[in-house]
C-alpha cells in the first residue's frame, strides 16, 4: 500500500480526535510523531546479548514480544536460523541514550502505552500520570470517579489517591512525586512524567501480584513507548524499582527472597534488638536486601507484644488483636501473601445495662454524636495552644461537656450518662494508655558495640534498637556515651499505656440470644470509677461453635485489679455478666487466661500516649538516629501510626530504609 498526504492527515485527524476526548490533552504535530510514528526499540531477552534493536515502523509493541524478543525474530515470531544475529553490533545511538545529558534533550516526556497502572488511574487526564491519552480513551470524562475497582484486585489495595482525595494512608498521588522521591530523582523536578509513568507502574504490577518478587525483567515488558526513550526508561525503572525496594514500597512483607534485593549492601552488620513487630520488619527488610542481621531478644519467644494463646480453644490476642484499618495495611498485605482470611467486625454492638436491659440504639447513637462534638470542640480548643497552656484530655472533656450542657438547656438521664462513660471507656481504650538481658549499647567507637548481663558481646557497624517505651524510659539499657539530651526528654514526655485482658471459655454460648451473632457487645458502666472494668466484650468465634469471650480492662479501672489474684479477676468479670444476663443462669468458665502486661519485665505497657504538655513531635524526636550508627524503632517512633502493630511494623521498614541507604 502506497500511502500519499491524504492517508496522513485522516491517520492524524483520528488520533487528534482521540488524543484530544478527554477535554485536557493538547494535540501536535511532535505528540503526533512521538505517539504514532516514531518505531519501537526492544532488548533481545538472550542472557548472553541483551543489545536493543530498532523494530519496523509497522511493528507494534506489545508486552508479549518483549518479554520473548530474541535478535533476529521476525514479525511472524519465527527465528532467524543460526546464531549470528546476536553478533550484528548495536546501533550507536543506544550508548548516547545513557549519558546524563540525553535527558535534559527529550523535546517531549515519554507517555506509556497499556500500563498496568491504567485501571487505577482512570479517573486522571492520562498524560499528567505518564500515560498515553490514545492508550486507553475513557468514556467518563476524567476527574468524576471517587473510587477505581480494579478486577480482581484485593479491595484492601489502593496505591493512588483519586482525585479530591485526601487523607489515606499509605498512597500516593500518581500525578506529583512525593518529598523524599524529589531527594532522590531531582533530575525529574523540572518534569517529573517520566518517573511518575515509572513509579506508577511499578506500584500498579506489585499491588497485583505481591506474592512474588517485582523485578526488572517482570517489569520491562510493560513499559510500552515509541522512540529511543524506552532505552532511557528502562534503566531508569532499574533505580525507580532500587528505590522502591529499599524503601519498602514494595518486594515487602513475607515474601520468599531467592537472591538479594540490594546486593551491594550485603557486607554490613546490623543488630536488632527486640524481636517484636518493629525489630522483625526491619531484621526481614534487612536481611532480604543482602545484610548480615543478628536480632537479641531477652523473651523465650518472638512477637513482642504481639503474643496469641490458643489454650482455651480459640486463638486470643494477648496483645494485639484487632487490625484498624486494613486499606493499604503492611498486615493485609502479609494476610494476602500468606493466603490467611481476616474476619471483618461488624459495626453492630448492644449496650447491656448491669440489670440486664439492653440500650436503645437510638439512644446510644445520640450519646456517641454528643461525645464527639466535646471531642471536636475540645480538638478546636488545643489547635493554637502551646504546650505549657495543655490540660489533661479527661478533664477539658468534663469542662467542655459541662459548658455544653449550660448553654444547650439539655438534661441527660442518668442512663444517657452512664453511655457518654462507655465511650469514654472506649477513648481511654485507644489511648492504652534472645536479648540475652541486653545491658550496655556503646557506640562510642567506629562500630557498635552491644555487652548483655551475663558478659556476651557482639558487635556490628549499627544496632537498632526496638525495645518497648517503658524499658527506655526506665534506663534498663544503658547507652555510651549517653542518648542526647532532646531524645532523652522526648522518651520522658511520652505515656505508656496499659490494657489488660480478660478472656473466658465457657460450656454454653449463654449470650447468643441476646447477642444475636454480633462480634462484640458493649457493659455501660454503673458508675465513672468502673467505666474501663470490661467496658466491651468480644465474642472470639461469632459464627462458630467454640465459647470464649474476650474483655479489656483500661484506665483508672486497672487500679481496681491491682492486688487481685487472676481468679479474683475472674470472679468480678463474672459478677458483671451475671448481671448483663441477669434473664438467664451464666455457667462458671471452664478455663481463663489473664493478662499482665505492666508487670511484665520485658513490655511494663501496652502503647504510648501523648501526656498532658506533650506533642506529637516526640514520636518523630525519638526516631532519630544517633551518628549514623544507632537506630530506633517501634510503635512510640513512630507518629502517624503510634500504639499499632501496624505503626512497629512500618517503622522498622522505614529504619532498614535508612540503615540500607547510609
Amino acid at each position: 500500500h502506497v500511502y500519499n498526504h491524504k492517508d496522513g492527515y485522516e491517520t492524524f485527524s483520528s488520533w487528534k480526535r482521540v488524543w484530544t476526548s478527554n477535554g485536557k490533552s493538547e494535540p501536535s504535530l511532535k505528540a503526533f510523531m512521538a505517539d504514532q510514528q516514531l518505531p519501537y526499540w526492544v532488548q533481545c531477552t538472550k542472557a548472553d546479548c541483551g543489545k536493543w534493536r530498532q523494530l519496523s515502523k509497522e511493528t507494534h509493541l506489545s508486552a508479549a514480544l518483549a518479554s520473548s524478543y530474541r535478535c533476529g525474530m521476525k514479525l511472524n515470531s519465527v527465528k532467524v536460523e543460526g546464531s549470528d544475529a546476536c553478533s550484528q553490533p548495536e546501533d550507536v545511538r543506544v550508548a548516547g541514550v545513557t549519558d546524563s545529558w540525553w535527558l535534559s534533550m527529550l523535546i517531549l516526556p515519554p507517555l506509556f502505552k497499556d500500563s498496568p497502572a491504567s485501571p487505577f488511574l482512570s479517573s486522571y487526564y492520562p498524560d499528567c500520570v505518564g500515560m498515553s491519552p490514545s492508550a486507553s480513551p475513557s468514556n467518563q470524562p476524567p476527574g468524576l470517579n471517587t473510587h477505581t475497582t480494579v478486577p480482581g484486585l484485593s479491595p484492601y489495595f489502593q496505591p493512588f489517591y483519586q482525585p479530591n482525595e485526601c487523607g489515606k494512608a499509605l498512597c500516593v498521588r500518581p500525578d506529583m512525586m512525593e518529598l523524599d522521591e524529589l531527594y532522590e530523582f531531582p533530575e525529574f523536578s523540572r518534569d517529573p512524567t517520566m518517573y511518575l509513568a515509572l513509579r506508577n507502574l511499578v506500584l500498579a504490577a506489585w499491588s497485583r501480584d505481591c506474592k512474588e518478587v517485582l523485578t526488572l525483567q517482570k517489569c520491562t515488558p510493560h513499559v510500552v513507548v515509541r522512540g529511543l526513550v524506552r532505552v532511557r526508561c528502562v534503566q531508569e525503572l532499574d533505580r525507580v524499582l532500587y528505590f522502591m525496594s529499599r524503601k519498602g514500597l514494595i518486594n515487602t512483607g513475607a515474601l520468599q527472597i531467592k537472591w538479594p534485593l540490594l546486593p551491594e549492601s550485603q557486607h554490613n552488620k546490623v543488630l536488632v534488638i527486640g524481636a517484636g513487630a518493629a525489630g522483625l520488619a526491619a531484621a526481614r527488610q534487612l536481611q532480604n536486601f543482602g545484610m548480615q542481621v543478628v536480632v537479641l531478644e531477652a523473651r523465650e519467644r518472638i512477637g513482642g507484644r504481639v503474643w496469641d494463646d490458643a489454650s482455651l480453644g480459640v486463638t486470643v490476642g494477648c496483645g494485639a488483636q484487632i487490625v484498624n484499618g486494613c486499606v493499604n495495611n503492611p498486615i493485609a498485605l502479609m494476610c494476602e501473601q500468606l493466603g490467611l482470611r481476616m474476619h471483618t467486625l461488624g459495626v453492630r454492638c448492644e449496650l447491656i445495662q448491669e440489670g440486664g436491659r439492653v440500650t436503645d440504639p437510638a439512644l446510644d447513637k445520640r450519646m456517641d454524636f454528643h461525645f464527639n462534638a466535646v471531642l471536636d470542640a475540645v480538638s478546636e480548643w488545643r489547635k493554637d495552644k502551646s504546650q505549657s497552656q495543655d490540660a489533661p484530655l479527661g478533664e477539658k472533656i468534663q469542662e467542655v461537656y459541662k459548658t455544653f450542657l449550660q448553654e444547650s438547656g439539655l438534661q441527660f438521664t442518668d442512663l444517657e450518662e452512664k453511655v457518654l462513660h462507655f465511650h469514654l471507656s472506649n477513648l481511654e481504650y485507644a489511648c492504652g494508655s534472645t536479648l540475652d538481658q541486653v545491658q550496655h549499647v556503646d557506640y562510642s567507637g567506629e562500630g557498635v558495640t552491644v555487652t548483655s548481663r551475663c558478659g556476651s558481646r557482639w558487635s556490628a557497624q549499627k544496632v537498632l534498637v526496638t525495645v518497648p517505651l517503658a524499658l527506655l524510659q526506665k534506663n534498663v539499657i544503658g547507652f555510651s556515651p549517653p542518648l542526647p539530651d532532646r531524645k532523652l526528654k522526648a522518651i520522658h514526655s511520652l505515656g505508656v499505656g496499659v490494657i489488660e485482658k480478660v478472656a473466658l471459655q465457657f460450656p454454653t454460648r449463654f449470650w447468643d440470644s441476646k447477642i444475636q451473632g454480633a462480634d462484640y457487645f458493649g457493659h455501660i458502666p454503673p458508675c465513672p470509677e468502673k467505666r474501663g472494668l470490661f467496658s466491651v466484650f468480644y465474642d472470639m468465634s461469632p459464627q462458630g461453635e467454640e465459647c470464649v469471650l474476650m474483655t479489656v480492662v483500661t484506665g483508672e479501672a486497672l487500679s481496681l485489679l491491682r492486688d487481685l489474684q487472676d481468679s479474683q479477676v475472674v470472679d468480678l468479670c463474672m459478677s458483671v455478666l451475671r448481671e448483663l444476663f441477669q434473664e438467664q443462669e451464666v455457667p462458671d468458665p471452664l478455663r481463663f487466661l489473664v493478662t499482665h502486661w505492666s508487670t511484665d519485665s520485658w513490655a511494663q505497657m501496652s502503647y504510648s500516649f501523648v501526656k498532658t504538655g506533650g506533642s506529637g513531635e516526640a514520636y518523630d524526636i525519638i526516631a532519630e538516629d544517633v551518628q549514623g550508627k544507632l537506630f530506633f524503632a517501634g510503635e512510640a517512633t513512630n507518629r502517624h501510626f503510634p500504639q499499632t502493630v501496624t505503626g512497629a511494623y512500618l517503622s522498622g521498614v522505614r529504619e532498614a530504609s535508612k540503615i540500607a541507604a547510609l
